[in-house]
């Protein structure tokens, strides 16, 4: 098509062109805004819904735990009273009484550091067996057997290195949590400071720990930060000479990312028998 008189005529094929260019601008613009919901949504899933669902299943376990511990003593209180077993022709038709059940990620079994005993059996894998508690931070939380993601440290749980001690022995009795998503319960624990106390209660006794040290960065590969005898191979100024009974905590730094850890120690000053 041609120009007549000076004037430039639009033909058809310069109309569609940009109409196709508008619809795929405006297609661009569309997946540009989906895409941004689906982020905002998997922020707000991170963010929010694991940190509800971990904390309201963590609150669940304490409590069963603590239920469950409270019913062995007072059956224990009635075998010295009555020089009996508890429960056997004390049921409502003369039968055994039974305990509930516990939640199937509790391990009734395990008390690792059971004053004047020998040691029981070692926890089951990602079974909670002692409830973690840090009055500054407002925090109590279950104690569960291995450091593994999905079946510990995504449940809001405290988790203990394989390995290393448990509550009151002499040694390392060393913990990982998230510090966010999931629960989050070592979130603040940069806010802990030298003679705060951390307690580790378990179905004999409560060991109670004051805060001694704390390293504020290292690798997450820095494996002596949790041995019998903790100090750290990356900044070896931070850490014990001589064996004890400490307690180890550790979590991610800085907040949202993984590549470092803080690591807070503390040593143990009291044991109460329940």
């Amino acid at each position: 098509m041609r120009a007549v008189a000076g004037v430039r005529v639009v033909g058809h094929g310069d109309r569609r062109r940009r109409a196709w260019g508008r619809r795929v601008l405006w297609g661009g613009g569309e997946l540009l805004v989906t895409a941004g919901l689906v982020l905002l949504l998997l922020v707000a899933h991170q963010m929010w819904w694991t940190n509800r669902e971990a904390r309201r299943g963590a609150e669940r376990t304490v409590t069963a735990l603590e239920r469950q511990w409270d019913q062995e003593g007072e059956e224990r209180e009635g075998e010295r009273g009555d020089g009996t077993a508890a429960g056997l022709g004390g049921g409502p038709s003369g039968g055994a009484v039974t305990s509930p059940a516990p939640a199937p990620d509790m391990d009734m079994d395990a008390d690792p550091a059971r004053p004047g005993t020998s040691p029981a059996p070692p926890p089951r894998p990602s079974r909670a067996y002692a409830v973690l508690g840090i009055p500054r931070l407002g925090l109590r939380v279950p104690v569960a057997e291995g450091v593994d993601r999905a079946g510990v440290l995504n449940k809001g749980y405290a988790g203990h290195y394989r390995g290393t001690q448990q509550p009151g022995e002499a040694g390392n009795f060393a913990l990982a949590g998230h510090r966010n998503t999931h629960g989050e319960p070592f979130r603040y624990l940069p806010r802990l400071r030298r003679g705060d106390t951390v307690e580790v209660e378990t179905r004999s006794a409560t060991y109670t720990y004051g805060v001694d040290r704390i390293l504020p960065r290292t690798t997450a590969r820095d494996v002596g930060v949790v041995r019998p005898v903790p100090r750290s191979l990356v900044r070896p100024g931070y850490g014990y000479d001589e064996p004890g009974h400490y307690l180890t905590l550790t979590t991610c730094t800085p907040e949202f990312t993984s590549r470092y850890r803080l690591v807070v120690w503390a040593k143990l000053v009291s044991v109460r028998p329940r």
